[in-house]
This record gives structure tokens, C-alpha cells and sequence, in this order.
């Protein structure tokens, strides 16, 4: 009876750890046929999405291979670009480095050099380079256009235009009609020293006046005046090379 107890008590636990695997493999069961189901429905659309490629002609998938191409190519010229882009800054900070260097401590209110959208401009106050009504240049202005003709000789790819501005304050000299015809012969008297004096070449200069219309400060005070009187040097950007890079893509 003993005996029998015992196995009747295996058995129960026997019974016990069958029905937990059971319930166990029901889940698993009903976890697999959740995922046939999602697998199912995976292959309709897979096959929706077959039956409407099917429909694609040759020549479509011939154009569709091209736009793929020209996506590829078009994204190889951005980075080009921004790679010629990024040199060309480069190279205008070594030139306002190799400018400020030459032309060494020099009151920023006399002289200014920056870059500016790519751009660089060297901002000259007339306090420095003439006298009041003049377009005569000084002897210490000639010292600072020789510094910045040095910079300009080692860089012989550069092409730059020359400014000449003035304030709103009208010409009373004889000489001259107007600020217009003063601003260019400031523009013109500093190309000549650059020209006679420090050997550049012409055909990179370009003399330009602006007169009084593209002011900086107000012309209602002195000091904004005094910041109007400037002769700029730009330093243009090399359009051409820009566009045989165009023409290359």
C-alpha cells in the first residue's frame, strides 16, 4: 500500500509538471501563430508592392537609374564645391593675416581689414591718405600702400578694385564738380602709387567712386563724417575660376 502511495504521489507530481509544460507550449503555440499571422500579412504587401513594380516599364526603370546617377553625381559636386569654397576662405584669412602682419599696429580707426561675406576689404580713412578736399596723397600714406602692395605682389591671381568715398558734405573746391568727382580721383591717385611706385599690374586694378551713397555712419556728426572719408580696396572674388568649375560639372 506504501508502495502504491508513493507512485500514486509521482504520478500526481508527474501530472503536475505536464500540465505546466502544456500551458507553457499553448503560449508558445499561440506566440508562433502571431507571428505567422504578421508574417502573412508582411508577404500581402510584399507582394502588392510587386505587382506594382511589375507595371514599370523598361524605360522608366532606365530613367529611374539615371536620377539615381545624377543624385550621386549632383551630391559629389556640392561637396566640390563646398570643398572650393572652404579653400578660398582659407585663403582670404592668410590673406588678412599676411596684410595686418605687413602693415603691423596701426590704429584700427585709420585702417581697417576684415572679411566680410566672403569678401575681403581694406577700409583707408582719409584722415590718412589726403588732406581735407584733397586728392593729393600723403608721404605716410604712401609708406602704408607700399605694406599693402607687398602683400598684394606675392598674390598675382588677385584682382582688386579700388573705392573712393566721401561724406554728404558737398565739394567746394574749384578744381572738381562734385563729391563724385573727388571720390574718383582719390580712387585713381591711389591705384597710380600702387601702379608707379610699387609695381603692381594695372590690369588687376580697377578704380571705382561711390561719392557719398554708401555710407557706413551717420553723416549728422563728425565722427560719422569722418568714417564716410575712406578709400576701400576690395579684393574680388575670382569669378572666373568659379565658373570653370561650373562648366567641369
Amino acid at each position: 500500500y506504501r508502495e502504491a502511495q508513493g507512485e500514486l504521489n509521482a504520478c500526481k507530481n508527474n501530472t503536475a509538471d505536464l500540465t505546466n509544460r502544456n500551458t507553457a507550449l499553448n503560449g508558445q503555440i499561440a506566440d508562433l501563430n502571431k507571428q505567422v499571422d504578421y508574417l502573412k500579412q508582411n508577404n500581402s504587401q510584399v507582394l502588392n508592392q510587386l505587382k506594382d513594380l511589375s507595371v514599370i516599364s523598361g524605360s522608366q526603370a532606365e530613367s529611374i537609374r539615371k536620377s539615381m546617377e545624377n543624385i550621386s553625381s549632383k551630391d559629389a559636386y556640392i561637396k566640390d564645391l563646398q570643398s572650393s569654397i572652404s579653400r578660398k576662405d582659407s585663403l582670404n584669412m592668410a590673406l588678412v593675416m599676411n596684410l595686418k602682419g605687413a602693415i603691423g599696429n596701426l590704429d584700427d580707426k585709420d585702417i581697417n581689414i576684415k572679411v566680410d561675406k566672403g569678401v575681403v576689404y581694406i577700409d583707408i580713412s582719409d584722415k590718412l591718405l589726403f588732406k581735407s578736399g584733397s586728392y593729393d596723397i600723403t608721404d605716410r600714406a604712401k609708406d602704408v600702400l607700399g605694406k599693402v602692395a607687398k602683400v598684394l605682389n606675392n598674390q598675382p591671381d588677385i584682382e582688386f578694385m579700388v573705392e573712393g568715398h566721401t561724406d554728404s558734405v558737398a565739394y567746394k573746391g574749384t578744381q572738381l564738380v562734385d563729391n563724385w568727382d573727388l571720390s574718383v580721383k582719390r580712387a585713381t591717385s591711389v591705384v597710380r602709387v600702387l601702379q608707379n611706385q610699387y609695381g603692381l599690374d594695372p590690369k588687376r586694378m580697377t578704380a571705382a567712386g561711390r561719392g557719398q551713397y554708401i555710407p557706413i555712419a551717420d553723416n549728422s556728426t563728425a565722427d560719422g563724417r569722418a568714417a564716410n572719408r575712406r578709400t576701400r580696396i576690395v579684393v574680388l572674388p575670382q569669378l572666373d575660376q568659379f565658373f570653370k568649375l561650373l562648366e567641369k560639372k
